[in-house]
């Protein structure tokens, strides 16, 4: 969490005897909803994953049998476990030791296997998922703000484990490896409890249905048991062995952090999960979509079941995902530095947590395929999600990548081979990092930026409209035959919106070789004086959502075209003010509105519904066609061809 001394001394002018003066105070600023139209039609006909299920929720905790500060893993365990050495992971000053041990009555070298467990009355075997929470106060528990979710899940036929890791709170740092370490051990504890005969979860738990769920800090934690689950050793110390190899199908990272621990200095590798992260706008704590960078660099090395989706949520904050956090995202002193005013209520913010989270369990661990499309559109949820603005991202292990721009430096070129990126009529056009709101950090993948203005060029007859910009994807034959495509498949890209307004092009006049022309003696008249450039005038910024068609074509040239705004929401970039002191969000963050971006699916049923006569199997050109709007720009990101069910 951030430091309190700081924003107290950043805010000093406009504090007066404790209480924050009225002129400092930023207005409340809330964006205006669309979801009445956008959330207005669900599609879904399965039953709501978020509401409760039938069976009879039973709960139990395991634990040390010890512990000096938490009664319930002392005098009410069911299951008594052992201590783990975490001293290589989990590594701690001598005075940091010595006060923690003080305290919690142990170090670092002997932390607790301790969990609150909800599980389903029945036979089972019943899906295992372990939830744990980030850094907070280490005095003010946090493992308890997650029975909304043990509640849901239990009833739903899983079994949900909440993990104690406040022993690695506060002022710890650079800890996450052992977060996400202690989590297999945990798993290890649950392979020993499903073997207990004569004990409550005697042979109920499905050790090859298991989801690893954390919130914060607790959000990396569980990509790094994802990536160490599948090692054989310690990164850092490869004398510590591992042999963990749990069948984890699924990781939910909720506002997590990205990027604390960092094997041999890289970024933590993690592929072939089932992979969801949300995020919300008015996080007080972790204020970019760090999780962005993790599902960036998620990565499907195999064909298979598997996906990944990214949510945005607005007016969501950090807390509320846990209901001993709730509201105060930096502790104590967030009634003074965050804008709650502004906050979706906690109740709904987590009905959201149900909805997205019960149905990725439920496709992913279940096999409930209706769910999957929540992920690819949210729109398909409709009334089951709170309303209120959301941004998502998608992609599957089926998914065969056009264009990523991420391969190197060239506009023109696609990832897959001899796929070919051209442009017509556009004022931009470059590769570039996608950028945070916080300055300086980039979200590590590249997009391409294009924009366009179809005025009447300088010069040109105005009378005669221009031709509209154009960006041009073509797919070799062999490529569409070797991947399949045909009625089945979908077009995959993703979408930023900007505020740009590229300027309208000027004729192109002859270079000059001169300096000054002959005059008709045949000597050179003086170079006229450059006249001084006027100020230069503030860019105006866009106010108009970018629609756009998105148009495709076969071998034999029919063209079928959709616009985007029948794919998905359209909207402007969403500005989300954070904190309560006037000025404050425009001086921390370089941008009032986070670059998410937005994935859209599009069917061939689409298209082929738009024009019967084109064929998906000879599909030759993608094409986006700018002739819903005459001024904007756009970033495009990972173009690519999946299959639906």
């Amino acid at each position: 969490m951030s430091s309190p001394r700081r924003w107290l001394l950043a805010a000093a002018p406009c504090v007066a005897a404790g209480l924050v003066l009225q002129g400092c105070v930023q207005p409340l600023t809330i964006a205006p909803s669309d979801a009445s139209t956008v959330l207005a039609r669900r599609t879904i006909t399965a039953p709501n994953p978020g509401q409760p299920g039938t069976l009879a929720v039973h709960r139990l905790y395991y634990g040390s049998g010890k512990d000096i500060r938490r009664p319930e893993f002392r005098d009410s365990i069911t299951y008594r476990t052992g201590t783990i050495d975490a001293s290589p992971y989990a590594r701690m000053d001598p005075p940091v030791a010595k006060s923690r041990k003080k305290y919690w009555g142990y170090d670092n070298t002997k932390f607790p296997l301790n969990a609150r467990v909800w599980y389903p009355e029945g036979a089972g075997p019943f899906p295992l998922v372990l939830v744990v929470h980030g850094n907070h106060n280490m005095k003010e528990f946090s493992d308890p703000g997650y029975a909304w979710l043990g509640e849901l899940l239990a009833s739903k036929g899983y079994i949900l484990a909440s993990i104690d890791e406040n022993f690695l709170n506060g002022g710890i740092r650079g800890e996450n490896d052992a977060r996400g370490w202690v989590l297999l051990k945990h798993l290890e504890v649950f392979r020993a409890l499903n073997d207990s005969a004569g004990k409550p979860l005697h042979h109920k738990i499905d050790m090859t249905r298991i989801a690893l769920m954390g919130h914060s800090r607790g959000g990396e934690a569980v990509a790094i048991a994802g990536a160490f689950n599948r090692l054989p050793a310690y990164p850092d110390d490869a004398t510590q062995k591992f042999d963990f190899n749990f069948d984890i199908k699924a990781l939910v990272a909720i506002a997590p952090v990205d990027g604390q621990y960092r094997p041999a200095e890289q970024p933590t590798p993690v592929s072939d999960y089932n992979y969801l992260v949300i995020h919300g706008s008015h996080d007080g704590d972790v204020s970019n979509f760090m999780g962005l960078t993790q599902y960036n660099r998620f990565r499907f090395t195999r064909p298979g079941p598997e996906f990944k989706s990214a949510i945005w949520m607005y007016r969501a904050n950090h807390g509320q995902w846990n209901t001993v956090w709730n509201n105060k995202d930096n502790g104590s002193y967030s009634v003074r530095a965050l804008q709650l005013k502004a906050l979706i209520d906690g109740e709904e913010q987590r009905r959201f947590g149900r909805v997205v989270i019960g149905g990725f369990l439920d496709a992913t661990l279940k096999g409930m395929d209706a769910y999957r499309e929540i992920f690819r559109d949210y729109r398909s949820a409709g009334d089951w999600l709170p309303p209120t603005m959301y941004l998502s991202r998608y992609a599957d292990a089926q998914t065969q990548w056009l264009a990523t721009f991420d391969e190197d430096v060239d506009v023109s070129s696609g990832t897959a081979p001899g796929v070919r990126i051209t442009a017509d009529s556009v004022s931009t056009w470059k590769e570039n990092d996608v950028t945070t709101r916080n300055r300086s950090a980039t979200f590590r993948s590249n997009a391409a930026t294009i924009g366009w203005n179809n005025t009447p060029a300088a010069g040109a007859d105005s009378t005669v409209p221009r031709w509209p910009a154009r960006v041009n994807i073509t797919v070799p034959d062999s490529l569409s035959r070797a991947w399949n495509v045909g009625a089945r498949s979908a077009l995959l890209f993703t979408i930023g919106v900007t505020d740009q307004k590229p300027g309208a092009r000027k004729v192109p006049r002859p270079a000059r070789t001169d300096s000054a022309a002959p005059d008709s003696a045949g000597t050179k008249k003086p170079a006229p004086k450059p006249k001084a450039k006027p100020p230069a005038k503030k860019p105006e910024k866009d106010t108009i959502p970018p629609d756009f068609s998105v148009e495709v074509e076969d071998a034999a040239g029919h063209v079928a075209r959709v616009p985007l705004s029948a794919l998905g929401a359209v909207r402007m970039p969403i500005e989300s003010y954070v904190y309560r002191r006037k000025g404050r969000d425009k001086a921390q963050f370089s941008t009032l509105s986070e670059q998410v971006m937005q994935t859209y699916v599009a069917p061939m049923s689409a298209f082929t519904a738009a024009n019967s006569a084109f064929d998906p199997a000879t599909l030759r050109t993608i094409r986006l066609v700018f002739d819903h709007k005459r001024v904007g720009a756009i970033l495009l990101d990972d173009v690519g061809l999946t299959r639906l069910p």
